[in-house]
């Protein structure tokens, strides 16, 4: 496995903030993060992917759909699949953390092995679990380390503990998310025109609804706003494109961004790092 790129924070800041992206190959479909980060505030986003972080110092906040967590050394934060969530430091000082981004197949594959139907989901998001978090550092080290038998082996393990401990099956969802068509055809309409996307008004009279009721119908369904959700489907289609080995550049106009600079913004906003700083280290690993 390449080695992933690193941007090493200066000893004498303590404000110094670092991170690195890099895939996985002890598991597939999996990124990793290690990052430290002080001053960084992720807006309201989402992943199609798990996000299983172990807090290594400091204190992370973030709000999820079930409210508020707080998480400290040892603990872990953890995020299901298309959970709109944010972060921020909790103290002056920040946090760190080691973070897994397994595909729901990943995921699925575990809770299987420990006889769990239907979709995998946890308890809680901010959780205590020690033999959990212990097992996905090590795996997490041993995969910076290039030791693809030694992650994977405490990687499984540790999915399996916290499944073990906090799993669930995810519920239905429940009938108010579904119940208006509306929504799901707005949905396509946003995804059909990332580049030239209507404006609210035009939206709202496209699926029949006024545009305050709209809005509200579709923060209901999704947990964002028709504009921040225009916004997830850019930097996911982006970071796609990013992982093919396209310019940063060619990616922004492309997903509908007004230049590199509008789409480096938001890509920040969401994974905190630089689109040209992810696309390196995910191509060297």
């Amino acid at each position: 496995m390449g080695q992933p790129e690193t941007v090493h924070p200066s000893v004498e800041d303590p404000r110094a903030e670092h991170a690195r992206y890099w895939r996985f190959s002890g598991l597939p479909d999996t990124e990793l993060l290690t990052a430290r980060f002080v001053t960084t505030a992720f807006v309201r986003h989402t992943h199609p992917t798990y996000t299983i972080g172990v807090i290594t110092g400091g204190i992370e906040e973030y709000t999820h759909e079930r409210g508020h967590a707080r998480v400290g050394p040892g603990g872990l934060a953890v995020v299901g699949p298309g959970e709109v969530h944010t972060g921020h430091a909790g103290t002056p000082e920040g946090w760190s953390y080691r973070v897994f981004y397994p595909s729901p197949a990943v995921v699925e594959d575990v809770a299987r092995e420990l006889g769990m139907r239907g979709t995998p989901a946890f308890t809680d998001s901010g959780i205590h679990a020690p033999e959990a978090a212990r097992a996905l550092a090590r795996a997490h080290l041993a995969a910076e380390r290039g030791e693809p038998l030694d992650a994977s082996s405490h990687a499984r393990r540790g999915m399996g503990l916290l499944l073990s401990s906090h799993g669930r099956e995810r519920a239905a969802e429940p009938v108010e998310r579904t119940a208006r068509p509306q929504v799901a055809l707005a949905r396509e309409v946003l995804a059909e025109r990332m580049v030239d996307p209507p404006t609210l008004e035009e939206l709202a009279a496209r699926v029949g609804m006024g545009p305050f009721a709209l809005t509200r119908a579709f923060r209901a369904a999704h947990g964002l706003p028709p504009h921040a959700y225009l916004n997830q489907l850019r930097i996911d289609r982006a970071r796609s494109l990013l992982r093919s080995g396209r310019r940063v550049g060619e990616v922004a106009a492309e997903v509908g961004f007004a230049d590199q600079p509008h789409l480096t913004r938001h890509f920040k906003r969401h994974l905190g790092v630089p689109p040209g700083t992810y696309q390196r280290a995910i191509l060297a690993s």
